[in-house]
């Protein structure tokens, strides 16, 4: 690898490929891997728990200071008190690969007091390393990456990841994707956020949603996406995404036709939107439509569309950002003249 990358960069590179090494020897016989079931339809395997040590033990050898927060295993490994803490997912696309389906990756990310600042996303199958270190870029495979040049949502290609948990509003997506499918050109659910990201860092597609995520599955490709000259961001345009459990992600114009049509389904939205997309859910779901006041009890149920089952917090509610408060990703500071890279203000 390049040696002037950052070093910290260097050892989360090094992380992902002994991961993912143990990845790919467990994929010539996956039938034989161990499977257990963390809730219904969200599985973890004896890989990711191997490959969640292996990741964890090369970034403590070389930072033991350094605190982490893991998927499988939390906080604790680590330093609790570090202002360096890696944010890792050791096999993001569990189901994926317990089916022998392709599209899976190792996600990597060291946050500095809160801010995401080194980034690996790792693709065992294909051997596609993307990293980022603010200020310096996205790369594949040490090629320089940028989001897509893309204007009309019309032709842009959309990521998204459907819901699968209980407690998940399924009615809402449907919606959602009633709303997206006849303005695009097309709608995907490959299966794994962290390369949905890298894939809109690298331009693959227009832009990537979802909600019920957690902060490993979007940290690393959050900087890969604003290093890559993208936005990122809660469905309503606010920048504070990573602990909100929805991200909307993309090039800079598509990402500003989604947001007035996402931001209506946040649960961080104002209440007359949330209003305004329960008649949207109403009228693709005739069970909905009772009458003797049915509707209203609907529509008033709504107000906390977004919330999962188990969730008792009540979310702060906001009407969508303006177009002009959309936030805008930094240009690297060693982009060269002439680049395509978008000028605006960082993320995070």
């Amino acid at each position: 690898m390049s040696s002037n990358l950052h070093p910290m960069l260097n050892v989360a590179i090094k992380a992902a490929r002994a991961a993912g090494a143990i990845i790919n020897r467990a994929a010539l016989d996956v039938e034989a891997v161990r499977v257990s079931q963390k809730q219904v339809n969200d599985f973890v395997t004896e890989v990711d728990h191997a490959s969640e040590a292996a990741i964890i033990e090369t970034l403590l050898t070389a930072y033991p200071g350094h605190g982490i927060l893991a998927e499988e295993s939390g906080t604790e490994r680590g330093a609790k008190d570090s202002e360096f803490v890696w944010i890792i997912d050791p096999l993001d696309g569990t189901t994926n690969f317990i089916h022998g389906f392709p599209v899976y990756c190792v996600s990597i990310a060291l946050a500095v007091r809160g801010k995401v600042e080194q980034a690996v996303v790792y693709d065992p199958t294909r051997n596609d390393l993307f990293t980022a270190s603010r200020g310096r870029g996205a790369f594949l495979n040490e090629r320089r990456i940028r989001v897509s040049k893309r204007t009309r949502l019309e032709e842009s290609l959309i990521s998204t990841g459907f819901p699968f948990r209980a407690g998940d509003n399924f009615k809402q997506y449907l919606a959602i994707m009633a709303d997206l499918m006849p303005r695009a050109a097309g709608l995907r659910r490959p299966g794994a956020a962290a390369l949905d990201l890298a894939y809109v860092a690298a331009g693959f597609a227009e832009a990537f949603f979802e909600n019920g995520l957690n902060p490993w599955d979007v940290a690393a490709g959050s900087l890969l996406v604003t290093e890559a000259g993208g936005l990122i961001s809660n469905f309503t345009g606010e920048g504070e995404y990573l602990d909100q459990r929805e991200v909307l992600a993309g090039a800079p114009r598509i990402y500003g036709q989604l947001v007035p049509i996402l931001a209506k389904y946040s649960k961080f939205a104002g209440v007359d939107a949330k209003l305004a997309a329960s008649e949207r859910i109403r009228a693709t779901d005739p069970t909905r439509q009772s009458a003797g006041g049915g509707d209203d009890v609907y529509a008033r149920s709504t107000v906390e569309l977004n919330q999962p089952a188990s969730d008792t917090e009540s979310a702060p509610a906001s009407a969508p950002a303006p177009a002009r408060k959309m936030i805008r990703a930094k240009r690297p500071a060693e982009t060269p003249a002439g680049s395509d890279a978008a000028p605006g203000t960082a993320s995070e």
